[in-house]
């Protein structure tokens, strides 16, 4: 298998494996009674809700994006409950991204196959923008294979990723006008210097909800991704997190 082939053979996987059959349909009929819908902007945020990331490798900060204000609210409003505290990240790839929210993942033994779980509830609706990518540190919503893209309602990931060179940068432009239908997309030249000076996970954009990043703790997170890890990525060792709001 050449260099060329090989690439396309890792981002089909990562792309199936990695945080698309990860996680399942939620019955939201069944689950309506458990939690409400979210369907509007709940909190009135003037200024970016600032998220600590506690692990056992350091602490993260993350800012969520008004500009997606119902995958905003769904954090925030977990992040109050404590939805969040002792779960793990339970999937981990190398220069690819780390992702945790599984609330089957608490206390998890080591023969659970984690990654299949989600809070009560719906799922979210897809709120795509061009103007947000998926750089190195960019918090996202993972998603099973639903037809709208919607979001698992409490998985998500953080991207590590890698440069990306012109030339790739300009083939995941096509291909997102392909498959999203909007042949006019394209990345400004501030994206494509982030994707090639900081790096990231550009054959994400337009398909997975990216609604934050983080803004400082970026080496916790090249820390995880150092960890080895066993079947079906999880990692080693447990990664705990425990999340509070700063503002």
């Amino acid at each position: 298998m050449n260099i060329m082939k090989r690439m396309l053979f890792t981002l089909a996987m990562m792309g199936c494996v990695g945080l698309f059959a990860q996680t399942k349909s939620v019955d939201s009929t069944a689950k309506a009674a458990d939690a409400p819908k979210v369907t509007k902007s709940t909190f009135d945020n003037s200024k970016e809700q600032l998220v600590e990331i506690t692990t056992n490798f350091g602490v993260m900060v993350a800012k969520l994006y008004n500009a997606t204000p119902l995958h905003r609210d769904n954090f925030i409003a977990k992040v109050k409950e404590g939805f969040y505290d002792s779960l793990l990240f339970h999937r981990v790839i190398r220069e690819f991204m780390i992702q945790g929210g599984d609330p089957n993942s608490k206390h998890a033994p080591d023969s659970v196959q984690l990654g299949m779980g989600s809070a009560p509830g719906s799922m979210i609706p897809a709120e795509f923008n061009p103007n947000i990518i998926h750089k190195r540190g960019a918090l996202a919503a993972a998603r099973d294979g639903n037809p709208t893209k919607q979001s698992n309602n409490s998985q998500f990931y953080i991207v590590q990723g890698k440069r990306a060179d012109t030339a790739t940068l300009r083939r995941g432009a096509e291909q997102i006008q392909r498959e999203s239908h909007n042949p006019n997309f394209h990345y400004t030249k501030a994206q494509k210097e982030i994707y090639e000076r900081i790096g990231g996970t550009p054959q994400l954009d337009q398909n997975y909800t990216v609604f934050g990043e983080v803004i400082s703790g970026l080496n916790v997170l090249d820390k995880i991704t150092s960890i080895p890890t066993k079947q079906g990525d999880r990692p080693i060792m447990n990664i705990v997190m425990k999340m509070r709001l700063l503002n």
